[in-house]
């Protein structure tokens, strides 16, 4: 890799060199990049489901269920 001075852009790339890391593993990083992408998705899912797992089996004891609506109901404005 070369990271150095260059007065004249002029001259054959090959000769240049790369001038920027890894060249060439582009596609490793793209592929660990949706990996992980996909995982923290169906990681956050799985959360998020549990979550609300939780929730529905804590409203549906006893009459928690209309308490939580009666406190959500809005009156109509005339």
């Amino acid at each position: 890799m070369t990271t150095g001075h260059f007065d004249n852009w002029d001259g054959n790339i090959i000769d240049i060199g790369p001038i920027y890391p890894f060249v060439g593993s582009e596609w490793l990083m793209v592929i660990v990049a949706v990996v992980f992408w996909v995982g923290w998705h169906w990681v956050q899912i799985r959360m998020e489901n549990k979550q609300l797992d939780e929730e529905a089996a804590r409203l549906k004891q006893g009459d928690n269920l209309k308490k939580a609506l009666a406190a959500e109901h809005v009156e109509e404005r005339m």
